[in-house]
């Protein structure tokens, strides 16, 4: 039992240890239950739900027996009808704590095989000319987004990557968010960039990439379909025409945060920018690659 120190406070009431430690961990359910649904559309519906719990008590204060009747037959039936509405919540709280209890050496390890597909994924689309957005979560959730697509919850691999944006495939168009190593949705709007500071030569996939990230803390990998450059976009950043082996780095330093592996910059394929070689770069595009000019849309 928890040692009982017994402190008396000036309205006569009795604090304990335990009572202290009890509104503590209420405290934290209720920080954490806000901080999974905030941003989604489980807000309005928490909203409705307070609402018509304040008028039922209001029911009950007041004596309005028929309605405190009605209050009294429903409420068995719903604890089950909020589980039906907030499932998706439910669902991702349980799915977050499962990874919470995971070691990190094999979360770890899951995390560089997903990187590994996306660069993959991405090198076969930038030799085939296939545009592509893919959208990694990471601490800010986007399931604002997510729902906006079509929803898939697959395992994360190359061969779906592929087989999404393929051209005559009908989820090719928009974007595809990863939750961890899974595929949340494909097919989804994101909202576009409108920084002024941004080539006017970007186009609708390279803007909504950014925008995200201007948003969100996520990471898009971008390819365009005209050019076949290879872009990454983070922080409102855009780095464009990079290899293969550079995502992979830029990747496993942005997703990996234990790695201590060096950022080692590789030279970008000139090929990829000659029909926009008139040198108008992005003042958002990365330091760290200069001589690089334009965009690919």
């Amino acid at each position: 039992m928890v040692a009982r120190m017994d402190i008396l406070t000036e309205g006569g009431l009795r604090l304990t240890v335990g009572s202290v430690i009890d509104i503590l961990l209420v405290a934290f359910l209720l920080y954490q239950f806000l901080l999974l649904v905030r941003g989604t559309r489980a807000v309005p519906m928490l909203g409705g739900v307070g609402a018509l719990a304040a008028i039922f008590y209001a029911a009950y204060l007041t004596n309005l027996r028929t309605l405190d009747w009605l209050v009294g037959t429903m409420l068995p039936y719903s604890i089950f009808a909020l589980i039906v509405i907030f499932q998706t919540e439910i669902r991702q709280a349980l799915s977050r704590l499962g990874r919470s209890l995971t070691f990190s050496r094999l979360v770890q390890t899951d995390v560089t095989d997903l990187f590994d597909d996306i660069v993959m994924a991405a090198s076969t689309f930038s030799k085939d000319m296939t545009g592509a957005l893919i959208v990694i979560e990471r601490e800010i959730g986007l399931r604002t987004y997510i729902e906006s697509g079509v929803a898939l919850d697959a395992q994360v691999s190359y061969d779906l990557l592929a087989t999404i944006f393929r051209p005559s495939a009908p989820l090719h168009d928009g974007a595809v968010i990863l939750q961890g190593d899974r595929l949340a949705a494909a097919a989804c709007f994101l909202p576009l960039s409108m920084n002024p500071l941004l080539s006017t030569k970007l186009g609708t996939r390279h803007r909504a990439g950014i925008g995200i990230t201007e948003e969100t803390d996520a990471v898009s990998v971008i390819v365009s379909e005209e050019t076949g450059g290879i872009s990454l976009a983070v922080a409102g950043l855009v780095e464009r025409d990079i290899t293969p082996e550079h995502l992979r780095l830029r990747l496993g330093k942005l997703l990996v945060r234990s790695s201590s592996q060096p950022a080692l910059h590789f030279p970008g394929p000139g090929s990829l920018d000659e029909e926009n070689s008139s040198g108008e770069d992005s003042n958002l595009s990365s330091p760290a690659r200069p001589g690089e000019g334009g965009s690919q849309p």
